[in-house]
Formats: structure tokens, C-alpha cells, sequence
């Protein structure tokens, strides 16, 4: 299996897109509507921001998990008893975000939003007959209008060599939701697990932007597009001294959405939330 770069612009970039979602649970474009410029200055001035004593003024609220995620509560993930090597900011509009940064990243998140929509439409258009029948709405309007869509700024801080033994930045996991869109990081480290069991690098040129399935879409079409487990390793040598800004958007559709016959979005988010040790 390999992960190819599709370009946006090319007439058959959809019906190819959507096999690469199939088949291997990740979409990697090029050529995307998504303002590079803007990126580049979220990565500059979050990473900042994490460097900075202000973080801590915009700790998390437990009840709303929006805020800042000190690496002292970071994720531990499903199956694994250390803790991730990374610290977080969750945004949302409604939640507390720094004065100073609030533009330019609900800017991101709109656009991000609005990009989504349309590869969910591309992901429908292009679902066999007997999968998209499963889909309770269209896949676009499931997340029209939600409150739980999560732009998540990730920062994984330098390595200092002094790490918890078998800890890395992000252990193997599976996201939650729909799909989860992601600019290429800073810095590169993320790999996918082929359905050989093989982890193979995600491309990560600056400019491409990552798609992957989530758990939620799994669900919702039957097993068609799988939610493919994926992690970011540790770096090495002189890499270890670098940062890695990353910077994820989670679509979930709102609460009440029907998934399947077992789930609702709302009570399937419960669930993987209480065995991520996050509720």
C-alpha cells in the first residue's frame, strides 16, 4: 500500500480520493482551497504560545473540554497505560481561545469547515448504493450547525531524552469522528498501519492536507471506510531538539445524529470519551 498525492484540482480527484479513503482510510491532497499563508502563521504563533507562561491562564474546563491541555493530563491511549508526549489547545467559537489568536484561527476553522463539507460530499457522492443507504442525512448536514466540531492545536514539545519509557508523541489509535482534516505538521512523523500490519509515512510537504476516517464514519457506512490506526512517532538525533506543531479539525456531527442501529453521535462520543480516560 502506498499513500499517493491527489491534486484537488484534477477532474478525477474525487472518485480518487474517495477509493483512497477505502482502501487505505487516509486521503492526502495537494492543490487545496485552504490558505497555506495562514497556516504557516497559526503554526508560527501557536507554537509561541506554547512556549509562553500564558497557557496555563486558558487551562481546561472539565464540563466543555475546551482550553489548554498541559502534557500533565495529556491522552492515554486506548490499550496503552502512558500517557502521549504532547500538550493541546481545544478551540472551539464558542470557547475561550486567547484574544490575540482568535482571528486568524476561527478563520482557519471556517475554512476548514466549509473544505470539509464539500469531501463529505465527494465521500457520498462516491459511496457504493447499498453503503450511502445506510446514512441516516447527508453526510455534509450531519455536521451542519454543530457545536462539536474540535479544531485541536497540538504541540509536541522537544524531546529532552528523560521521557516515561515507552512513551511517544502519540501512541496508535483511531480518531472518533467523521473525518479529520489536517494540514501537513511542521515537522513529520506521522504514520499509518497498512491493512499488512506495515506503518508507513504520511507524505508531509508543507501544502498537502491530510484526510482520515474516523471511527464515526466506520460506523455510519457499515465498515465500507475504515478508521485506520495511525500514530506520530518519536524523532531522532538532531530532530529530537524540534517542536511539532500540529493541527487537526475533528468533524462530528451534532449530537442528535443517528450513526447507526447501536449509536447515536452523542452517546458513541461518551463512550470512546470515558475509555480514553478523558470523562
Amino acid at each position: 500500500m502506498k499513500l499517493e498525492t491527489i491534486d484537488f484540482r484534477a477532474a478525477d480527484a474525487p472518485q480518487r480520493f474517495v477509493e483512497s479513503l477505502h482502501h487505505t482510510g487516509f486521503g492526502v491532497l495537494s492543490n487545496h482551497p485552504i490558505a497555506q499563508q495562514l497556516v504557516q502563521e497559526i503554526y508560527q504563533e501557536w507554537q509561541a504560545f506554547f512556549l509562553s507562561e500564558a497557557k496555563e491562564q486558558y487551562l481546561f474546563n472539565p464540563s466543555t473540554q475546551d482550553g489548554f491541555f498541559p502534557s500533565r493530563v495529556s491522552e492515554t491511549a486506548k490499550g496503552y497505560s502512558v500517557k502521549d508526549i504532547k500538550e493541546y489547545f481545544h478551540v472551539y467559537p464558542w470557547g475561550q481561545i486567547p484574544p490575540e489568536l482568535k482571528t486568524k484561527i476561527l478563520d482557519y476553522y471556517q475554512q476548514a469547515n466549509a473544505f470539509a463539507a464539500q469531501l463529505l460530499d465527494w465521500v457520498e457522492r462516491y459511496s457504493p448504493t447499498a453503503v450511502a443507504a445506510n446514512y441516516s442525512e447527508p453526510l455534509s448536514q450531519m455536521i451542519k450547525d454543530s457545536q462539536k466540531t474540535l479544531l485541536r492545536v497540538l504541540h509536541y514539545p522537544p524531546m529532552t531524552g528523560n521521557e516515561t519509557p515507552g512513551a511517544i508523541r502519540a501512541a496508535a489509535h483511531e480518531d472518533i469522528n467523521l473525518l479529520t482534516v489536517l494540514p501537513a505538521a511542521n515537522e513529520p512523523g506521522l504514520q499509518v498501519k497498512s491493512l499488512e500490519g506495515k506503518w508507513l509515512d504520511v507524505p508531509s510537504d508543507f501544502g498537502n492536507i491530510i484526510i482520515n476516517i474516523g471511527d464515526m464514519l466506520q460506523e455510519a457506512s457499515g465498515g465500507y471506510f475504515p478508521s485506520t490506526t495511525h500514530r506520530v512517532i518519536n524523532p531522532k538525533g538532531a530532530d529530537m531538539a524540534k517542536s511539532r506543531i500540529s493541527l487537526p479539525l475533528f468533524l462530528h456531527p451534532r449530537p442528535e445524529v443517528v450513526l447507526s442501529a447501536r449509536y447515536t453521535a452523542d452517546n458513541y462520543l461518551l463512550e470512546r470519551l470515558r475509555e480514553l480516560g478523558v470523562i
